[in-house]
Parts: C-alpha cells; sequence; structure tokens
C-alpha cells in the first residue's frame, strides 16, 4: 500500500489514523533517510494513542517513552547513532514482548534480529521537498489485518 502526503499537516493526520488503530504487542519499523518524515509521523501517532506530551525525535536519547489511551505505552527508539544494539538490546526485547507496548523503531539495523516478522513497515521517501510517499508493508497476519483497517 502507498500513501502520499503533501504536506506536513497531512502527515500527521496519517498518523493520527495509525495511532487510533494501533493496539498493544504491535511494532512499527520506519524506513526513511534523515528528513523523510519520520519524527513527523511518530507525532501524528501519538496524538492517535491519546498522548498529551510533545514527542521528540530520541536520536540522541536512543529512546523515548510516552504513555497513552487505556494503558497503552508508545516506545519509540531510534538507532541511527549506534552500530550495534548493545544493552538497548534487552531493554528493547522486553519492551516487544510486553503486551501494553506499541513499539516504533527507527535506524532498526541494530535490533533486526530481535524484531518481530510480524510488524509493520513503512518506508518514506520524498519525491520533492514537499511531497512523500509512504510505503506499507505488512509482514504477518496481525500486520496485515492492521493494514486493511487503514485503507
Amino acid at each position: 500500500m502507498i500513501i502520499e502526503v503533501n504536506s506536513v499537516e497531512q502527515m500527521l493526520a496519517f498518523g493520527q489514523k495509525i495511532g487510533r488503530l494501533l493496539r498493544g504487542g504491535m511494532t512499527v519499523e520506519l524506513v526513511g533517510d534523515i528528513g523523510a518524515g519520520k519524527t513527523t509521523l511518530v507525532k501524528g501517532i501519538a496524538v492517535g494513542l491519546g498522548i498529551d506530551e510533545t514527542v521528540q525525535s530520541p536520536t540522541f536519547t536512543i529512546n523515548q517513552m510516552y504513555h497513552g489511551r487505556d494503558g497503552i505505552m508508545l516506545a519509540h527508539y531510534d538507532f541511527y547513532r549506534l552500530e550495534s544494539a548493545g544493552i538497548m538490546l534487552d531493554e528493547i526485547s522486553e519492551t516487544l514482548h510486553d503486551p501494553q507496548a506499541v513499539t516504533i523503531v527507527e535506524w532498526a539495523g541494530p535490533v533486526n534480529g530481535v524484531l518481530p516478522d510480524d510488524r509493520v513497515t513503512i518506508t518514506l521517501t520524498s519525491p520533492t521537498e514537499e511531497s512523500r510517499h509512504l510505503e506499507l508493508h505488512a509482514g504477518g497476519v496481525h500486520s496485515q489485518q492492521f493494514l486493511e483497517a487503514i485503507k
């Protein structure tokens, strides 16, 4: 599935739609160059999850945790600055198995081996300075059902 967004507002709105549909135990991998809109998408997802806090990129902190609706925790990871996950591997492994956690991972290379196959992967590309293409891929049954709900 490919979605085209042409503004920050559209990216936030699409993120909100995703956030309203996400449930605990789900994993989303975001793929895209710096500036592709990954953090903006996560900001929208957070609103859809009922999170009131301001979402910030975890590039320098590696992870950020936010509490949302119905006891859901948003765990947002960014492994851009790491060549290996090291001690973070244990933390993300634990989070991935938490039925109340929605886990979003950017630059997943160092932890790719522990991410579940059944995850949603969103690849963001920038055909122009304003527009973004979001290609959504389901890795399993639950993520496929999720993508069907987005349509």
